[in-house]
């Protein structure tokens, strides 16, 4: 894991402080990496709404059959299927 060092005010540096302590993290790191993984879930919100977007203003017309909705749900189990098996493989911290 990476050190990085930082500057605070002091004002800030009391209000990391008080959430550590109130907001129940470990340590000033636990509630620093917290913001960040909550920055980078935000940032991947983001693009994917973008390609969403660009794909549905660039894209035909799909009917809405339950044809349709079968494979939507049929390639989402796919997925989730090979992110769970992709976690399980993956060292535990």
């Amino acid at each position: 894991m990476t050190t990085v060092t930082i500057s605070l005010p002091d004002s800030l540096k009391e209000f990391i402080d008080n959430e550590v302590q109130t907001k129940g993290y470990g340590n000033v790191s636990e509630y620093v990496r917290g913001l960040l993984r909550e920055a980078q879930a935000r940032e991947s919100d983001l693009r994917l709404e973008a390609l969403l977007i660009d794909g549905l203003s660039r894209g035909s017309d799909i009917a809405l059959t339950s044809e349709f909705w079968n494979e939507l749900r049929e390639d989402a189990a796919r997925i989730l299927a090979k992110r769970k098996q992709s976690a399980r493989k993956r060292p535990k911290r």
